[in-house]
């Protein structure tokens, strides 16, 4: 099981960050990459909002950090880890431009992008961004079928039931042979998208249960990835916990699980990184 970062700072989550994240910046950010790069850590995330509702900035949290100029950063500021984005709104962008961005940063980073995807749920987000939303569940499903037409190829060609395109030219474009796409959402839709069209499925919001239901109702791939959250942990402080809690999602079928951890400030979020390695390790 590989174990990867929530990356704090970039999302603000009430409940989950810590107070110190309010007044963090990018060198903050960037050392914690680079301590989960020399540790081993297999991806970092950022996530996609441009703009939340005041009414539901108390739920989901108010401060996004772009992914694409984020990830950029700390491509140049590690070696091996990954890029992953949870998520990138697919219905507030042409397939195109997400593999002119993400094709360019899969580039610089030396093949590093994992491309999450979702569907998006903040309608009013839609409605500012002059975005589809009746039909986004649609538009999603032909945007990936798209996008794995169009991220290794600098001359991309995709005729699907939302977006067609033909004797285009997109250069650079991705390095990998074929991106991991990981869908994102807290649906059985969301698995049957992931299942079908992309590499792995990363839900979110659901408990235990809801999610062995949802993975015991469908056949997986070869290779497929599922990829569950946990947090806040303290592998320093109640190591045990830490361990049952890494258990019980590997029982589930997990085969990465994105962190958060418990941590005053940045030098001890570094040192609870630490912890976690030598108790992933050890398991």
């Amino acid at each position: 099981m590989r174990i990867g970062l929530s990356t704090p700072v970039v999302i603000q989550m009430p409940g989950v960050a810590g107070a110190w994240e309010r007044d963090a910046g990018i060198e903050d950010i960037a050392r914690i990459a680079q301590t989960a790069d020399d540790l081993g850590f297999d991806y970092l995330t950022c996530s996609e909002h441009v703009a939340v509702p005041v009414d539901d900035a108390s739920v989901r949290g108010s401060v996004y950090w772009d992914p694409l100029a984020t990830l950029a950063f700390l491509a140049a500021r590690t070696a091996r880890i990954r890029l992953a984005t949870s998520v990138v709104v697919l219905g507030y962008h042409h397939p195109l431009a997400i593999a002119k961005r993400y094709g360019t940063l899969d580039r610089i980073s030396g093949g590093r992008l994992v491309l999450g995807v979702g569907v998006g749920s903040l309608s009013a987000e839609f409605d500012l961004l002059g975005a589809a939303w009746a039909d986004r569940g649609g538009r999603a499903d032909d945007a990936i079928r798209a996008l794995r037409a169009s991220l290794s190829t600098p001359d991309p060609a995709y005729d699907g039931e939302y977006y067609r395109y033909e004797s285009m030219v997109v250069e650079p474009c991705a390095v990998q042979p074929r991106v991991p796409i990981w869908v994102g959402g807290r649906s059985a839709r969301s698995l049957r998208r992931a299942v079908e069209l992309a590499d792995g499925w990363m839900p979110f919001g659901l408990r235990s249960a809801e999610i062995a239901r949802m993975l015991a109702g469908v056949e997986l791939p070869p290779q497929f990835d599922v990829v569950l959250p946990v947090g806040p942990l303290d592998p320093r402080g109640d190591a045990d916990t830490t361990v049952r809690r890494l258990r019980k999602l590997a029982d589930l079928g997990a085969t990465s699980v994105t962190c958060s951890l418990a941590a005053r400030n940045p030098d001890d979020y570094c040192d609870q990184l630490g912890a976690l390695r030598t108790v992933a390790d050890d398991m």
